[in-house]
C-alpha cells in the first residue's frame, strides 16, 4: 500500500514539473511575441516582379 502511494505522489510531482515546464514555455513566447514587430517584412514592388506575381512594364507592352 505505501509503495503505490508514493508512486502517485513521484506521478503527480511529475505531472507539476511538467504544467510548470510549459507555462514557462508560454510565457517566453508570449514575452517574444511582444517584441517583435507585427507584420514582419513586406516585399517591394521590384521583387515581386522579380518571382513573376506582378507583371513587369516589358510584359505588358508584350501582351498588346
Amino acid at each position: 500500500m505505501a509503495r503505490s502511494n508514493r508512486m502517485s505522489v513521484q506521478k503527480r510531482l511529475r505531472e507539476r514539473k511538467k504544467a510548470e515546464q510549459a507555462e514557462l514555455k508560454r510565457v517566453t513566447r508570449r514575452k517574444d511575441g511582444a517584441e517583435r514587430p507585427a507584420g514582419g517584412q513586406v516585399a517591394e514592388r521590384a521583387d515581386l516582379e522579380g518571382y513573376g506575381v506582378v507583371p513587369t512594364f516589358s510584359d505588358r507592352s508584350s501582351d498588346s
